[in-house]
């Protein structure tokens, strides 16, 4: 595989039902604490996805013992019915479910807040070192030619500078990742280098 260019980076959302009793991250995790292996971690894709891993990490950092609960298809109507407690979803298919009221955001998981959720904290505000995210890209074969490389990432480069296209990406909370081959390589590693180590943490097994 060789790097060619990031395209975007999407937070992902703490969401909890807003039955539930917790108003903010802390009042999340004292609960959680409280009351252990009594909370139900939904995710969308199995075992080892985006969502999965991201309540991995946030497990380990808060310190909190959450069941996680694997769904092969999104968990919302189970969020909403009540059958999980929290789920880490991706902000840009839940942001409706924010915005109406149906689903109560505790955090979005990047470093700094979302422009489309700006009074939404991030985790890391209450979880020191807490951080994570979607990111999306291009790569090519390896061995590809160096030249084939560099002309594919000036034309996602062009593609990412139409207005159009980075209001449509910051409308969903997402951030642009426009940059050379070697910094999509470098995200890349230290990505693989990070969440390698969440997946040992947790003992995550593949299915």
């Amino acid at each position: 595989m060789t790097p060619v260019a990031g395209v975007c980076a999407f937070p992902l959302v703490m969401l909890i039902n807003p039955s539930f009793s917790a108003q903010t991250v802390s009042q999340f995790i004292a609960y959680a604490k409280a009351n252990p292996g009594k909370i139900n971690m939904a995710s969308s894709t199995g075992i080892g996805g985006m969502d999965h891993v991201s309540g991995e990490l946030f497990k380990v950092l808060a310190g909190v013992d959450l069941v996680h609960v694997p769904f092969r298809t999104t968990p919302l109507a189970e969020l909403l019915s009540g059958q999980v407690q929290v789920y880490f979803a991706a902000l840009a298919t839940s942001i409706g479910y924010i915005k109406s009221g149906q689903l109560r955001a505790l955090g979005v998981t990047t470093a700094t807040r979302s422009d489309a959720l700006p009074d939404v904290p991030t985790i890391g505000e209450f979880v020191s070192g807490y951080e994570a995210s979607a990111w999306h890209g291009v790569t090519a074969p390896k061995e590809t030619p160096v030249a084939i490389v560099d002309m594919i990432n000036r034309e996602v480069g062009r593609a990412l500078a139409d207005p159009g296209l980075q209001a449509r990406i910051t409308g969903l909370g997402g951030t642009l990742l426009a940059g050379s081959p070697t910094d999509f390589g470098r995200l890349i590693a230290e990505e693989t280098e990070k969440w390698a180590r969440v997946i040992k943490s947790a003992g995550i097994k593949a299915e």
